[in-house]
């Protein structure tokens, strides 16, 4: 049964709080030349996405900063947000070619350790008894991580190349389901 009272539980509810349909319909499409100019120009993009990131740390140091003089709580983890924002931020802005092609290096070695712990869980429980298909998955999984450590710069590349082709199709989708929104 519906609260009629509150609006609860009716279609007019939710039509505040659902999305514009001329807003997703724009973020579809922002996404689509995100990801066009991620596969025509994967270093200059990814360099400015890298700036936005650089800008982000830089605010948000400055935030947990601020946030040491308004709340007194967990005033080390603050500290330590703050000077690392800040300076990771700082960084990032002086040296963003650098910063392009350091930090999705530094992703792409992460997944790769990732693989490696994943893969020795699933061969331990693949030869326990689980199945053969958790020992397959183990053992594929750490012959990704091995390619993503050997070359890390060209799993970078790969990244960036993954993140275009996650951006159109997310594009496509958002403009699909701009057109079936009401209103």
């Amino acid at each position: 049964m519906a609260n009629t009272l509150f609006g609860a539980g009716t279609y007019e509810s939710g039509a505040a709080l659902a999305p514009s349909r001329r807003l997703v319909l724009l973020l579809g499409v922002i996404a689509i030349i995100f990801g066009v100019l991620f596969f025509i120009y994967p270093i200059p993009t990814l360099e400015i996405l890298v700036m936005f990131l650089g800008l982000y740390w830089l605010f948000n140091g400055i935030v947990a900063f601020i946030g040491l003089v308004t709340d007194k709580t967990g005033r080390g983890w603050k500290l330590l947000v703050g000077i690392l924002g800040v300076l990771a931020g700082v960084l990032v802005l002086a040296y963003p070619l650098y910063s392009a092609i350091l930090i999705p290096t530094v992703f792409a070695v992460i997944i790769g350790v990732e693989g490696l712990i994943i893969g020795a869980v699933y061969m331990v429980q693949g030869f326990s008894g689980a199945s053969w298909g958790t020992g397959i998955l183990g053992i594929l999984s750490i012959i990704f991580g091995l390619v993503l450590i050997a070359n890390p710069l060209v799993a970078a590349v790969g990244l960036v190349l993954l993140l275009a082709g996650l951006a159109i199709v997310g594009g496509i989708a958002a403009i699909v389901v701009s057109f079936r929104l009401p209103g």
